[in-house]
């Protein structure tokens, strides 16, 4: 049991009847108050419009922990005592009226303690509730806001949305949640990089021939037809997830590991990303839409066959690219970034490409081989493995080659450490007040630039998507982008 605590926090959790709250939040500060990250007196107060009572309330939250937390950790007690620290209020979050229920709330507290505002609600709102809470007296100097991304549609509604925060909080108290940074491997990713003069000096244009980044969703829409298909899995994923897993790759060592130092690094990266012109729009993006297929071997529908479709939708359910960071450590470096939904299998991986040596000397016919890989993997199972190339066994085999990792994976090497999910690890250090995993504004807002000459790209070209088959991995086109390059996607999962 850790007894590092945190000190008495209030978590006013705006949204706290939606999907997000019910199926990370909650299970995320159960498993913190199991391992004893929680004080004593931390308090939660959930907001929802939904009318009901504080008991019917935590019935919910109390049935959604079982259905999520494994049975194995699930303590009667721990989950009983946490269920204890749950208050409800029903509120319209737009008007102000009620939000002095808020205020009535933290002074209930037996002592004065700072208050966190989680918004797992949607961004259009976010002004609108920081403004109610200011305007009640809900708030004071210590008070921190946690929103979820991507933050707006586009450059400028992100500027507006990030103006009404900023117009209430300043930017040491807001933090800007992108959960792929909460995950164990991505700290990882920051100690193997800076820690082992291994990789780091590796780690630049003339060691690595490229790199490819891959998130995968088995998943369709999901029931989020009417925000999906006005954003689409470029500005769904491309522009926070995966941009901010380049930046991890791509960013020069910080000074330290002070929050500013490493998003000033990350910021660089996103100034140095080339802009897409229309001749490279056409040879090195792909958009795709998904049609019937199976998975698993269950027949799944097409994205325009989905329920509440829009069936003239052009929205892309999938996107491939290849794009280069403009400076001295990448010049030369191209980066493949691929994600989609209705991929063949849930897959989030970061496969770093070595360049092989100048003088080969082995079988001619195994060159291909002659390569050592860094592959990183978020998701399902969280790991690092570093491909080698070794004698294959045996007195006939000669000096025939054969490739094998070198291999760390997170739930073999721990066996008696539970790996924490990402949104432990975030919630934990905005109740620390610690922001070196969240999102600076200017990150948001250079990678919105960056996104938006993209999508602009495609409205001038009209260019529609192209179709590909629910359980595979993506159009054929996304396969001869990259093997125009002499290359192939990393597919030995």
């Amino acid at each position: 049991m850790i007894h590092d605590t945190t000190p008495d926090v209030d978590l006013a959790l705006f949204g706290a009847l939606g999907d997000l709250a019910l199926r990370k939040l909650y299970p995320a500060l159960y498993h913190l108050d199991r391992d004893g990250l929680l004080a004593d007196g931390a308090r939660v107060l959930g907001l929802a419009r939904q009318d009901i009572e504080g008991e019917d309330f935590r019935k919910r939250v109390r049935e959604a922990l079982k259905k999520r937390v494994k049975a194995a950790v699930l303590d009667s007690d721990c989950l009983e005592r946490f269920i204890g620290r749950l208050d409800y209020l029903k509120l319209d979050f737009a008007t102000v009226e009620g939000y002095e229920a808020i205020r009535d709330w933290r002074e209930a507290a037996p002592d004065e303690r700072p208050m966190t505002v989680y918004l797992a609600v949607p961004a259009s709102i976010y002004g609108d509730i920081c403004r109610n809470l200011d305007a009640s007296g809900s708030l004071d100097d210590e008070t921190r806001v946690v929103v979820e991304k991507p933050i707006g549609y586009d450059l400028e509604s992100s500027k507006e949305i990030n103006d009404a925060i900023g117009s209430v909080f300043p930017e040491s108290r807001i933090y800007r949640i992108d959960h792929y940074l909460g995950k164990e491997t991505v700290q990882n990713l920051i100690a193997l990089r800076f820690a082992n003069p291994l990789f780091g000096n590796q780690w630049n244009q003339n060691q690595i021939s490229h790199v490819e980044i891959t998130v995968a969703e088995q998943v369709g829409i999901e029931g989020r037809w009417g925000y999906f298909d006005k954003a689409g899995q470029l500005r769904d994923m491309v522009q926070n997830h995966l941009l901010q897993l380049l930046c991890l790759i791509a960013m020069d060592p910080p000074s330290n590991l002070d929050a500013d130092a490493i998003r000033d690094e990350k910021v660089k990266v996103l100034k140095a990303l080339k802009p897409f012109s229309q001749e490279t729009i056409g040879r090195d993006v792909v958009r795709g839409q998904y049609i019937a297929g199976s998975i698993n071997g269950a027949s799944v529908p097409g994205y325009l066959d989905e329920e509440g479709a829009n069936t003239d939708s052009r929205t892309e359910t999938f996107v491939a690219m290849k794009t280069e960071v403009a400076n001295w450590r990448w010049a030369g470096v191209p980066f493949y970034l691929r994600t989609g939904k209705r991929m063949p299998e849930k897959l989030s991986q970061i496969v770093i490409h070595f360049r092989q040596q100048p003088h080969y000397i082995f079988d001619p016919d195994q060159r291909s081989l002659a390569s050592n890989k860094l592959i990183i993997r978020l998701q399902p199972e969280e790991g690092i493995a570093l491909q080698v190339l070794t004698k294959d066994g045996g007195l006939d085999k000669g000096m025939r080659l054969r490739p094998g990792p070198l291999h760390l994976d997170f739930n073999n090497a721990f066996p008696k450490s539970r790996i924490p999910d990402a949104y432990e690890r975030l919630l934990l250090e905005v109740m620390k007040g610690q922001q070196y995993l969240f999102v600076r504004r200017d990150e948001v807002e250079y990678a919105w630039r960056w996104a938006d000459q993209l999508i602009a790209g495609w409205a001038e070209r009209d260019m529609p998507p192209r179709r590909y088959p629910a359980g595979s991995w993506g159009p054929v086109a996304s396969i001869a982008m990259i093997t125009q390059d002499g290359r192939s996607w990393y597919e030995d999962y």
